[in-house]
């Protein structure tokens, strides 16, 4: 009885064939020929996948902190509060098992715990909660109010990964890099993946359109050195950044969904500017006009983060 409830820690509440003998053999024009039975292999997400479209999230235990990236672009990062000693969060690669917009604890004194993600069916879950600025949970991953308020919005069963790690991680440059040595596969339920794939076949093959991340931020700052071969375009009145990502393809399609979105972007210049930043490549989209720091203000109000270049 001690083990069950100590196992639910931190987490919400989980709440005949024929005989062979008697069927007939297949007739056969030739019985020596077998068809061969060729079972599809159940479908998997690497963590690079996962990187590449979806949201890959990373918690570094000993910082303390955590960085999320979404279709291969910065989206935000928060401080944590992980699990107190005695109580370790474990490392490993996870995926998101369930999602309870409202719950409370069933162990500790009916404690809320908002915005809740299990990761695991023992004890562990990301949710919002007190951050006292050191590890102080009973093993999950709390985070601030706003922001597990704004990640259970972009985050799904199929399409995200969380890698928890003891190793430090310093900035967004280092998460990055994490996500992409690390070579695993997120252990999402196959059946899930299985739907998700005829449903994907019934419409073609075509995922739906999907908006930019609301909060898809600039590369973390550093030394810039862009490559030489790459021109610099000439950007005309006023320059913002609107979003850094992993590949020039990617920037377009950031783009294009954002105009999408906001019409108004149409008007103005458009550029994807590549740049290193602390070893890693990125590609800044950046857009120029006469008022285009007014126009940053006015999507930051949306919830589209910008900042002014020139």
């Amino acid at each position: 009885m001690a083990a069950a409830l100590l196992s639910a820690a931190c987490v919400p509440d989980a709440r005949g064939a024929a005989d062979p003998a008697q069927i007939a053999p297949a007739q056969s024009e030739d019985p020596a020929v077998v068809p061969a039975v060729i079972e599809e292999a159940p479908p998997t997400r690497t963590i690079g996948e996962v990187l590449e479209n979806g949201v890959l999230i990373t918690i570094s235990l000993q910082s303390q902190q955590m960085h999320v990236f979404r279709d291969g672009a910065l989206w935000r990062s928060s401080p944590v509060s992980t699990g107190k000693r005695g109580k370790e969060t474990p490392a490993g690669v996870f995926a998101i098992l369930q999602k309870k917009k409202f719950h409370r604890s069933n162990l500790y004194s009916n404690a809320p715990m908002p915005f809740m993600q299990r990761l695991t069916w023992d004890g562990i879950a990301i949710h919002a909660g007190r951050l006292p600025g050191y590890p102080a949970s009973h093993g999950c991953i709390r985070l601030p109010d706003e922001f597990a308020r704004e990640l259970f919005k972009i985050t799904g069963a199929t399409s995200t990964a969380v890698i928890v790690v003891d190793e430090p991680l310093a900035n967004d440059a280092e998460a990055l890099a994490l996500a992409r040595r690390t070579e695993a596969l997120v252990p999402i339920d196959p059946a899930l993946l299985q739907r998700e794939r005829s449903a994907l076949a019934q419409k073609g093959g075509k995922p739906a359109n999907r908006l930019p991340a609301a909060r898809t931020i600039a590369a973390p700052q550093g030394t810039v050195n862009p490559p030489s071969s790459a021109p610099m375009p000439a950007l005309n009145g006023q320059t913002i950044q609107l979003a850094a990502t992993l590949s020039p393809d990617l920037a377009t399609g950031q783009w294009e969904a954002l105009t999408t979105r906001r019409p108004e972007l149409r008007g103005m210049q458009m550029a994807v500017i590549p740049a290193v930043v602390n070893g890693t490549q990125y590609y800044r989209l950046r857009a120029s006009g006469p008022d285009a720091h007014a126009t940053c203000l006015t999507l930051k109000r949306t919830g589209i983060d910008c900042f002014p270049v020139s």
